[in-house]
């Protein structure tokens, strides 16, 4: 008999009304009633209550303990989150708990359980199916979809369909016949799991315009800032005439601040080899973020800064793939 676990944390699932709106309630009992299953044995734990808006760094690192904690007790474990931050959350799971032995699921909904035309109970089976799958890895399920944790983004604020897959199609989708797993998508991973809650959250994600002054860049190292990823134009321009990000950057660079530039377009990957001022990017010292999500590369800047101050080490943990947040030959 399989051992699934539910944690819950809160979030529009679990949220009834009160005067002032919708507000997090402890649900994890009737979540578990909700997966009955004959053949599963399954358990659950409350261990936040927020609105999504709240949970940090300082959550993150409780719901990764809690996920190491369990990972040898259960043969899966489903998270429910609020849909706002559940992006962040789960990229940065997946590199603070690198090689689960299980899967992790994260999910939740955009309307609460309460509501007559939930997507609720849909989403919590469809993450049930994954996490009973035996299949290892940080993953979201939402509107029938297994996506990885580390390219989950939430696109839209009100439809069920409410996250989507980021150059990567999703690993999964539930249909008539079941749930089918792509699994000519997954690489062969035999290491040991590894919890490791040392991060740096003094990082900054800078979405440019073409007003924006780049003295931007000193006056938030001077603010305490260890860390800037830059929401570049495109597949990675940035303006150098009148005002001029890459002088900023090599400044930045000289004091030893890690420099991301990643594309404001949420699908493609960058490609600093394209345009002139590409190249200068390059030139810069800046690190492309290629086909990263922006929660992905935020969170794995933190976690880079979590293990080194050096920018060569920087780069490589930076560039290296974890969990499917990167391409590892960078091709299109």
């Amino acid at each position: 008999m399989k051992k699934i676990l539910i944690l819950t944390t809160g979030g529009t699932i679990s949220s009834v009304p009160s005067e002032e709106g919708l507000i997090p309630k402890d649900s994890h009992t009737v979540l578990k009633t909700i997966l009955e299953d004959k053949e599963t044995r399954i358990e659950s734990e409350g261990i936040l209550v927020l609105d999504s808006s709240n949970i940090q760094p300082e959550e993150w690192k409780i719901i990764a303990a809690k996920l190491y904690e369990n990972l040898k007790d259960f043969d899966g474990i489903i998270i429910t989150h609020g849909t706002d931050t559940m992006s962040y959350t789960a990229s940065m799971i997946t590199f603070m708990l690198q090689n689960p032995s299980i899967p992790i699921v994260f999910t939740g909904s955009q309307l609460p359980l309460s509501h007559p035309l939930t997507d609720a109970i849909d989403n919590l089976r469809c993450a049930f199916a994954m996490a009973k799958s035996g299949i290892p890895g940080i993953f979201l399920a939402f509107n029938r979809k297994i996506m990885f944790g580390s390219r989950s983004v939430k696109a839209r604020t009100s439809s069920f369909d409410a996250f989507e897959s980021i150059n990567l199609h999703p690993l999964g989708r539930v249909s008539a016949t079941g749930l089918k797993i792509h699994k000519e998508m997954l690489h062969e991973n035999k290491k040991e799991p590894k919890l490791n809650l040392n991060i740096n959250t003094n990082v900054f994600l800078l979405k440019i315009t073409p007003t924006t002054n780049p003295s931007i860049i000193s006056l938030l190292i001077s603010s305490g800032i260890e860390g800037i990823v830059i929401e570049a134009y495109g597949a990675g321009g940035i303006s150098y005439i009148r005002r001029d990000f890459i002088k900023e950057i090599k400044l930045a660079i000289k004091k030893e601040i890690p420099i991301v530039v990643s594309s404001q377009c949420l699908y493609e990957r960058s490609n600093f080899n394209i345009y002139e001022v590409g190249t200068k990017l390059l030139a810069s010292g800046a690190i492309e973020a290629y086909d990263m999500t922006s929660e992905a590369a935020v969170t794995k800047l933190m976690y880079a800064l979590g293990q080194t101050k050096n920018l060569a080490e920087i780069k490589k943990i930076f560039l290296t793939p974890i969990a499917y947040e990167i391409q590892p030959d960078y091709e299109e």
